[in-house]
């Protein structure tokens, strides 16, 4: 049987404890004769190949001279968990990011979605999801298509905190028709009025936005450090994890949170363009 390739999750494991070797400047073989190990099993661990036990982890730490111990919990979290999520049932059937997203989202502390051209996926109604997977090229069959769809549904079955800010645009382009866009901005005022959805909008005639144009998931970690940002792009999703980007990408957050209209304004916002249709 072929040995299954590593979650995002688990190569995210493996990139961190790369990272701390490196800042502790040991190269592979100085550090595997810290552990009382040979280098090809410190390879197998940094490339997500290999697992790590909890007491390992923690000689690793040590050796690394960490000493940030929320972090380091996170680590163990992470090496020692056995979670066998409800979307391994589509591992397989969906491709791989379709997996490590909804993973992701699993273990996520918070969520905030930026989005301008379509409704984020935690938002869509069934309808509009499958509308725009109606429309990709190659098209997709019948099968594969329903089981995207099944999988979006699913992934909105979240507590977490989730803010999501949302272009003008993508609320006013019809996907599917104007009654299931009609349909599709009911259920963004519906979920708005839960205590942990926020839905932000950004209209098309608020001044100097031509700068701030990063659509992106951006998914909190345990700690800070172990946030993500996915971003699409023409070849599938991106992962986004060094400390220097995710920086970026909470500045660019906030920036879009300030210059959006505040939830109430945005309710009444969607709710004309409800009428309109």
């Amino acid at each position: 049987m072929a040995k299954r390739e590593p979650t995002a999750r688990q190569m995210r494991l493996a990139v961190e404890l790369r990272r701390l070797r490196d800042a502790a400047g040991l190269s592979a073989r100085e550090a595997a004769a810290l552990l009382g190990v040979n280098s090809v099993q410190i390879s197998q661990i940094e490339s997500g190949i290999a697992g790590v036990s909890e007491k390992r982890l923690r000689r690793i730490a040590a050796n690394y001279a960490c000493t940030d111990e929320a972090f380091i919990e996170a680590l163990v979290a992470m090496a020692t968990d056995r979670t066998h999520g409800w979307w391994e049932e589509y591992r397989g059937a969906l491709p791989t990011p379709f997996l490590d997203l909804a993973e992701l989202e699993h273990h996520a502390t918070y969520r905030w979605d930026v989005d301008f051209l379509h409704v984020p996926g935690l938002l869509q109604t069934e309808n509009y999801a499958r509308a725009l997977f109606s429309c990709r090229i190659p098209e997709l069959p019948e099968s594969e298509l329903e089981l995207r769809v099944r999988h979006r549904m699913t992934r909105q079955e979240i507590t977490i905190p989730y803010e999501a800010v949302v272009h003008e645009a993508a609320l006013r382009i019809r996907v599917g028709g104007r009654t299931a866009s009609r349909a599709q901005l009911t259920r963004i005022l519906e979920l708005s009025e839960a205590d942990h959805i926020t839905v932000r909008v950004i209209p098309f005639d608020l001044d100097d936005f031509d700068d701030v144009t990063a659509a992106m998931v951006y998914a909190g970690g345990a700690v800070p450090k172990l946030d993500t940002v996915v971003r699409d792009g023409p070849h599938g999703s991106l992962f986004i994890d060094s400390e220097a980007q995710l920086g970026v990408f909470r500045t660019l957050f906030r920036r879009v949170e300030a210059m959006s209209l505040d939830p109430e304004r945005s309710r009444d916002f969607i709710h004309r363009l409800a009428k309109e249709l």
